[in-house]
Parts: structure tokens; C-alpha cells; sequence
């Protein structure tokens, strides 16, 4: 017997004296929760995304598509970003104006080569504004998961208002659980034991999301 023979039997004997009619674990739980935090405009939604965004650290932009190219040319010029990674479904409007070699994500890159690109743009998946969260789930717009984790300097393009929901009750009947999703709320981050803040262990140091409306 392996362990998943033994871990499937343990889950039949706990389960043996459950009676045939009784509900499901969706209806008995009750789910009484808020699905959104007061009532907001939309506008107002978008706001306190920016807002959230900005306590967690990142910078927050707004463009619309007429000014994207020229701002991520910036941004990229400003963090001095020779490389950048693009994932394989980016709009390549978005990079019409940016001077950096851009390296394509292939099966072949190593993480030590990928580190050693400054920057990444990406698209996302949702945002959502009571959290300040970016959620991304690996469209052709957004790569592999590894391509966000590795450089130092992410931009993550965020479509406004269609991209953008109020809670994470929205978001998540927006996304598909079988999908590698990441969710972002700000750089990354930790603490030691004395509560010191280091920024960049988990993933970029820096995170910079544009608002494009």
C-alpha cells in the first residue's frame, strides 16, 4: 500500500458515517461576508487601488495608451535597465519607444541569465483595490511565473477600469484556480526577528504600476 492508498483510506473511514443526504460543504458553510466595503464610484475604486498600491510601496502611474510607450521608455531609462524581460503576449506597442534589449522568456533561460535582466512588463490578470493586490495567472501577457520573481525592477500595466475590482471575493470569480497564480501588494518584502525591513528577498525590490485608462 503507498501513501496515497493509505491517505484515501483514512479520508473513506472519516467519511463512513456521514449520511448520503447531507449537504455539501458549499451549502452548509454559510457565507455571510461583505462582498465590497461600502460603496464606490468608479472612479473612487480606482483611487484607493492607487492609494493601497502606494502604501505598499509601489509607484503608481497613470497613462493612457497614447503616453504608454513614452512612460515605460522612462521608467526603464530612469532605473538604467540595459535588458528587459517580455513576456510573449505583450502588446508591442507598449515597447515601441524602449531602447533596452529585450530578451524573450524561453524554456532555455537559466534564472542565474534572468537575473542578470533588469527589468520586466507585464500586463495582469485583476487588481484589486481594497488590498492594493496585483493578481497575475500567467496569460501570454504576463509570462511564466518566474519572470516577475527574478528582476529586480517589475512594471505591471494595469487596464483601467475593466481590469480593476473592488474586493477579493470579485477577483476571485475572475480567476481561474487551475492557473499559476501570483499575487502581488507591493515589492517583496520581509522581516527578521527585530522587525527590520529588507526589501527584494522574495522578488523585485521595486515595483512601479501603471494605470492605463
Amino acid at each position: 500500500m503507498n501513501s496515497r492508498e493509505r491517505i484515501l483510506g483514512r479520508v473513506r473511514r472519516a467519511l463512513a458515517d456521514v449520511p448520503a443526504d447531507e449537504r455539501s460543504y458549499e451549502e452548509a458553510v454559510p457565507r455571510h461576508y461583505l462582498r465590497e466595503h461600502g460603496e464606490r464610484t468608479t472612479e473612487e475604486t480606482i483611487d484607493l487601488l492607487a492609494e493601497n498600491l502606494t502604501d505598499y510601496r509601489a509607484v503608481v502611474h497613470r497613462a493612457d495608451a497614447e503616453e504608454l510607450p513614452l512612460l515605460i521608455m522612462r521608467l526603464l531609462a530612469e532605473r538604467g535597465s540595459q535588458e528587459v524581460m517580455v513576456p510573449p503576449g505583450l502588446p508591442p506597442s507598449w515597447m515601441a519607444a524602449a531602447d533596452p534589449v529585450r530578451i524573450h522568456d524561453r524554456a532555455a533561460l537559466t534564472p542565474d541569465r534572468i537575473d542578470r535582466v533588469g527589468s520586466v512588463v507585464t500586463g495582469c490578470a485583476v487588481a484589486i483595490a481594497e488590498t492594493g493586490t496585483i493578481v497575475l495567472d500567467g496569460s501570454p501577457d504576463q509570462g511564466r511565473r518566474r519572470i516577475t520573481l527574478v528582476p529586480d525592477h517589475h512594471i505591471c500595466v494595469v487596464g483601467v477600469p475593466d481590469q480593476v475590482v473592488a474586493s477579493v471575493p470579485q477577483a476571485l470569480e475572475r480567476l481561474d484556480p487551475t492557473r499559476p497564480l501570483t499575487w502581488i501588494s507591493g515589492p517583496s518584502a520581509t522581516s527578521d526577528i527585530e522587525l527590520e525591513r529588507v526589501e527584494g528577498v522574495h522578488g523585485p525590490r521595486a515595483l512601479e504600476v501603471i494605470l492605463l485608462g
